[in-house]
């Protein structure tokens, strides 16, 4: 079982990276935020998990070892495959869906796409017990709005994603008046994801 990777960073794209270890290009299936601190010719470690097939051999890849621990708990929930787990952790920090399932937050779950009432409420039954919030510091959704401390950030995440700082700056500004509530609450994360929607769908909001 791999459990980690090491090694520099060869490419990344909007949902994967390739990481070379002593000359193996690994595939690696991240979130957008395990993505942003990623960036081509840079050396990097992420944790991982090996999701095995009868057909195929897939890695997903982590910021944290916590993160990666959350992910194999929550693919082991009856009808939560690896992309739907990743999708939780895409929108949800490890304490996060550690505080959910501990409250039974249906809620936390159906904010995920493709999450209905039923399979929150089927996700919260079967993680029960399993886990557990730890006291970790759960990040502020209010993020503190100031846009000098949030704008260089998701800019280097969306130029290490491969797009220009040009695209990448106007794609901002035309979030700030689409989708201004995001670009109050200063949180990177929520900004990166509505400007990756804007980016990929290959339209500015």
């Amino acid at each position: 079982m791999i459990s980690s990777l090491t090694g520099t960073v060869q490419t990344v794209a909007l949902n994967t990276a390739v990481i070379d270890v002593n000359g193996f290009g690994m595939l690696v299936n991240a979130t957008p935020g395990t993505l942003s601190a990623l960036h081509a010719g840079r050396e990097a470690t992420v944790f991982t998990s090996m999701v095995v097939r009868e057909d195929s051999m897939t890695l997903f890849g982590f910021a944290t070892a916590e993160e990666r621990d959350v992910f194999e708990v929550l693919i082991s929930v009856s009808g939560i495959g690896p992309r739907t787990g990743l999708a939780i952790l895409a929108v949800h920090s490890p304490e996060e869906v550690r505080i959910a399932a501990n409250t039974k937050d249906t809620a936390a779950f159906t904010k995920v796409s493709g999450i209905g009432p039923k399979g929150a409420s089927r996700i919260v039954l079967e993680l029960n017990g399993k886990l557990v919030p730890t006291g970790a510091p759960v990040p502020s959704a209010s993020g503190g709005g100031n846009v000098s401390v949030w704008e260089p950030q998701v800019i280097e995440a969306l130029t290490g994603l491969g797009w220009s700082e040009k695209d990448a700056t106007a794609t901002l500004k035309s979030l700030s008046k689409a989708d201004p509530d995001v670009i109050a609450a200063g949180n990177v994360a929520e900004i990166l994801r509505a400007a990756l929607r804007s980016m990929s769908s290959g339209t500015r909001v």
